[in-house]
C-alpha cells in the first residue's frame, strides 16, 4: 500500500510539536545532577529518553509497518537500514538544553533505505515547524521555504558543527574552518545540526558541513534541503552521508564548497 506522505507529514507535525512542548516544560525545572554521560562529551538525561519514548509510541500507530533507528536507543530494536524506518533525534542539541541555550530541536525523518522520504523539525524555542516529503517540497509553520539565491562563497553564511569526540580528523578541519574564514561573510555553529539544516532549507544559512554525525542528526533535514531546491552529499560528493557521517549541504555555493573540502579532507 502507498504511503500518502503528505497526511504522514502532518501527523509528524502534530507528534513532533508536542514532543516539544514536552521539552520546554521538562528545561523549566530540569537540575543538571540529571545528566549522565554515553561518551565523551556526549550527554544524555532522562528528557532525551523520555521524549524518545512519546515518539515512538506515537509513531508506532502511525505507521506500524516501520522500524525505528533512534538516538537513545528506547525501542530496543536492531534496525534494518535498507527497511523502512523511522529515524528520530528527540533532542537535538542536548548540551545548548543543558545550559540552558535556546537552540534545540526535534527532529523526525521517515527513511525508506538510504533515502529520506519525510520529515519535520521542530524547533519549540521559536515555535518553527519546518517538515518536507519526497516530491512535495518544503516549508515552515506551512509556508514554503527555499533555499538562498546565492552562488559564491564570497556572499555566503556558513552553519558547521565542532566534533566532540574521534578527534583524528581534526586538523583538516580547521583547515577547512581557515579556508572559509577568508572566503565568507562568516562561519556559526549553532549546536543542532537539525536546525543547521533547517536553516540551510529556509536560506538563513547558505550551506552547512560537519562530519561524525549520525543519521538522527541529518535525516529530516537533508530531505528539508533537497525539497527546498538544495544540494546535499557527503564529502566525496556522493549519496552516502546518512550513514556515512559526513554531510555538506547547501544553496548554489554548494560546489565552491566542495572544492574546499575536497582540497583539505584527507
Amino acid at each position: 500500500m502507498a504511503i500518502d506522505l503528505a497526511a504522514i507529514t502532518r501527523e509528524i507535525c502534530t507528534i513532533a510539536t508536542d514532543a516539544g512542548a514536552f521539552l520546554l516544560q521538562e528545561r523549566s525545572r530540569f537540575d543538571r545532577d540529571a545528566i549522565e554521560y554515553k561518551g565523551l562529551n556526549n550527554l544524555v538525561s532522562y528528557v532525551d529518553k523520555e521524549t524518545e519514548k512519546q515518539i515512538v509510541a506515537k509513531l508506532s500507530e502511525l505507521l506500524p509497518e516501520a522500524g525505528f533507528i533512534t538516538e537513545e536507543g528506547t525501542t530496543g530494536q536492531e534496525a534494518d537500514q535498507s527497511a523502512l524506518n523511522w529515524i528520530i533525534d528527540p533532542l537535538d542539541g542536548t548540551a545548548n538544553f543543558i545550559h540552558d541555550l535556546h537552540v534545540f530541536s526535534v527532529s523526525i525523518g521517515l527513511a525508506q533505505g538510504n533515502t529520506p522520504i519525510a520529515g519535520v523539525i521542530y524547533d519549540p524555542n521559536r515555535n518553527e515547524c519546518f517538515s518536507a516529503w519526497q516530491g512535495g517540497g518544503a516549508y515552515c509553520n506551512g509556508k514554503s521555504i527555499s533555499v538562498s539565491p546565492a552562488t559564491q562563497l564570497g556572499e555566503s553564511l556558513i552553519a558547521t558543527g565542532f566534533p566532540y569526540y574521534s578527534f583524528d580528523k581534526m586538523q583538516s578541519y580547521l583547515h577547512i574552518l581557515e579556508s572559509l574564514m577568508q572566503q565568507t561573510h562568516g562561519l556559526r555553529r549553532m549546536g543542532s545540526a537539525a536546525i543547521d539544516l533547517a536553516y540551510v532549507a529556509c536560506g538563513r544559512f547558505d550551506a552547512f558541513y560537519e562530519y561524525n554525525l549520525n543519521s538522527w542528526d541529518m535525516a529530516a533535514g537533508v530531505l528539508l534541503v533537497r525539497e527546498a531546491g538544495g544540494t546535499v552529499t557527503d564529502f566525496d560528493g556522493g549519496d552516502a552521508f546518512l550513514f556515512r557521517g559526513d554531510v555538506v549541504a547547501g544553496s548554489g555555493v554548494h560546489p565552491e564548497l566542495m572544492k574546499v573540502v575536497k582540497e583539505y579532507w584527507k
